[in-house]
């Protein structure tokens, strides 16, 4: 995993601008990678929604980076067309230790066949970011950790109606689920993909109650067509909007906003089941995910762009990462290394739901692709999120998307 490496080529190092405050502690790292006599590393920022379509494109012309961020939206695509490096060799030489990582993210990369294409970089968790200041202003009680998702909306009601009429208690992107809904779904006790992904129960009493919540949520929450202009974050920094949940890769984001004194995190609501006034583990749900490191099967650069990757991934490494406050680590155990990253900013909500609550990894099937956009889209949820006061509308959107993840999964049999 120390290996000295020599090649003529510097590696291109790519990863997804919506994180760009992750930029220089990355650099950093890498720079720690070339002091051992490794190549030089150069860090690119390409925003999230121009990263993906310009790797597909770099896949399509056989010009991708040499080392480059996955996601599990994309992985098994890649994985099945060879276009990712095969890593499985070099880790067995290195001797890496699969076990040490999130095994839920490890599985993400690691195909049918047991070749591993990409090693965790992170994982996430999910809280609620609320302006203290818009609380104050509306007389509202600031979130505790012991809040329901009831809670939650009867504060966002509150605020609502006692601000002005372009301000609310919260927003809430329908679009992003993992930081969003999918949580609601798993708090009441049913889910998307089943854990075997053979079948779905978004159309079950469970998920037809949370998905109840998010509407009822939706009625006193900035209007989706205006979430879909600005985006949750840029109306919370602008002081419109009074709670939302994000997830820990953003946390950077927030500490350095102007009015970063005004923000606090709370853990994410949970959903009293039993009814007994007390949060169970199995009642709080926060969506995880995990972006690994990959790199192009066809790289000039294989063995460097291989001991990048290993180093990236080793513990000191990651170590380093939290500590530097650029993401929660791949590997368990490193937690409150980020939440003592920042300074002033009490983040401590995102690991105690590790604690506290249920991780669950975010639901997929071997081509989500084929319904996570269209679920999301008119003749799925959309349509119910556009008649936030009609809740049949909701419970028939549970019924054609549920039919849309069947269908797909049937599909890929």
């Amino acid at each position: 995993m120390r290996r000295r490496l020599r090649c003529k080529h510097q590696l291109r190092f790519r990863f997804c601008g919506c994180d760009a405050n992750q930029q220089s502690g990355i650099q950093e790292i890498c720079n720690d990678w070339t002091a051992l006599g490794n190549p030089e590393v150069k860090v690119e920022v390409i925003d999230w929604d121009n990263y993906w379509t310009l790797l597909e494109a770099g896949a399509s012309g056989g010009q991708l980076p040499d080392v480059f961020w996955m996601h599990s939206d994309y992985a098994q695509i890649y994985m099945e067309n060879d276009i990712l490096l095969d890593l499985t060799d070099y880790i067995a030489k290195d001797g890496v230790d699969m076990n040490a990582f999130y095994p839920d993210i490890a599985a993400i990369y690691t195909r049918e066949d047991g070749k591993i294409f990409a090693l965790p970089k992170d994982h996430d968790t999910i809280a609620l970011l609320y302006n203290k200041a818009l609380f104050d202003q509306a007389g509202v009680a600031y979130p505790t950790d012991e809040w329901t998702y009831q809670d939650m909306y009867e504060a966002a009601k509150a605020i609502t109606e006692a601000t002005p009429g372009d301000t609310y208690g919260l927003a809430l992107n329908t679009s992003n689920d993992q930081d969003g809904w999918y949580n609601y779904i798993y708090a009441y006790g049913g889910n998307v993909v089943n854990t075997e992904k053979t079948d779905t129960a978004i159309d079950g009493p469970e998920a037809k109650a949370a998905m109840e919540m998010v509407r009822q949520i939706l009625t006193v929450s900035t209007p989706q067509a205006v979430v879909a202009e600005s985006g949750t974050d840029s109306l919370f920094q602008s002081g419109k909007v009074g709670m939302i949940t994000q997830g820990s890769w953003m946390i950077n984001a927030f500490y350095t906003a102007e009015n970063s004194k005004d923000y606090a995190w709370a853990e994410i609501p949970y959903f009293d089941r039993n009814g007994d006034g007390a949060c169970q583990k199995e009642e709080r749900w926060s969506c995880y995910n995990g972006l690994g490191w990959a790199a192009a099967a066809n790289t000039k650069n294989a063995d460097a762009a291989a001991s990048l990757i290993e180093y990236l991934c080793s513990k000191d490494a990651q170590i380093k990462q939290a500590q530097l406050g650029v993401t929660m680590a791949g590997m368990p155990g490193i937690s409150d290394d980020f939440a003592n990253a920042f300074e002033g900013m009490d983040v401590s909500a995102f690991t105690k739901v590790e604690e506290n609550g249920t991780l669950f990894a975010r639901p997929g099937t071997r081509n989500s692709g084929v319904w996570q956009t269209p679920m999301k889209q008119a003749g799925g949820f959309l349509d119910a999120w556009q008649d936030v006061e009609n809740p049949q509308a909701m419970s028939d959107a549970c019924d054609r998307v549920a039919k849309m993840i069947r269908d797909a999964i049937a599909a890929e049999k």
